[in-house]
């Protein structure tokens, strides 16, 4: 990465907002916006879709499908959109069903590795913030500014259920809070590229937070 590039590196579990506030953070600051966790989750739809087994012996036929096209982040005016190819999978990557094996997929080492390369090239020549699970210790381990966000297991199957709600989805809470405990567990466990803090990043805990909150206080760090 370039010397004179500014990178955020925003880490932290499921349904901490690492994405609202790093769009919100990458507005602020007028950077480019990454996330990571839709590429993972670009890969999960798109072997859902071609009925290809989620597993260790599949994961280079998995990520080679992946890469025959190519991933578009379109972020402008707060909005955020993916495209693989020319088709729009902004929402689709949100389903209930890529949600429950996007953290399978993620733990793939093959899979990890080539979306590691290709974030890393989003960085290379542009102010960005780029969030994700491994983003401070492994993606960009020499990052200007790194925060790994927490809260708790309750607040984050709120927020979640929130947003699901609101896009008309019907979920039991319940299910939510085992299955963000559950993405938990299987993230920090993983042998390759576990979900941890890196020994410098600066740690937040949203809990009783708003994102306005949250934001400021990073931009208070990078004063």
């Amino acid at each position: 990465m370039k010397n004179n590039t500014i990178s955020i590196a925003l880490d932290g579990p499921a349904g901490v907002g690492k994405s609202t506030i790093a769009k919100a953070l990458a507005l602020e600051l007028g950077y480019s916006y990454v996330d990571t966790g839709a590429m993972y989750r670009a890969v999960t739809l798109f072997a859902l879709e071609n009925n290809i087994p989620i597993d260790a012996d599949h994961q280079q036929t998995m990520l080679e499908l992946a890469m025959r096209k190519e991933f578009r982040f379109i972020f402008s005016d707060g909005l955020f959109q993916v495209y693989f190819g020319d088709r729009d999978i902004t929402d689709e990557i949100r389903s209930l069903e890529v949600t429950r094996n996007v953290s399978y997929v993620a733990a793939l080492p093959a899979v990890r590795a080539g979306m590691c390369a290709l974030q890393r090239n989003m960085a290379a020549d542009a102010n960005v913030v780029m969030e994700g699970r491994d983003i401070g210790t492994v993606v960009l381990p020499d990052a200007t500014y790194k925060f790994f966000l927490t809260a708790s297991v309750e607040i984050r199957a709120r927020r979640r259920y929130l947003e699901l709600s609101a896009r008309g989805i019907s979920v039991s809470f319940e299910d939510l809070c085992r299955e963000i405990a559950a993405r938990d567990n299987l993230d920090s466990s993983r042998s390759h590229a576990p979900l941890r803090k890196a020994p410098d990043a600066v740690e937040i805990d949203t809990t009783d937070m708003n994102i306005e909150e949250v934001v400021a206080r990073i931009l208070s760090y990078m004063e």
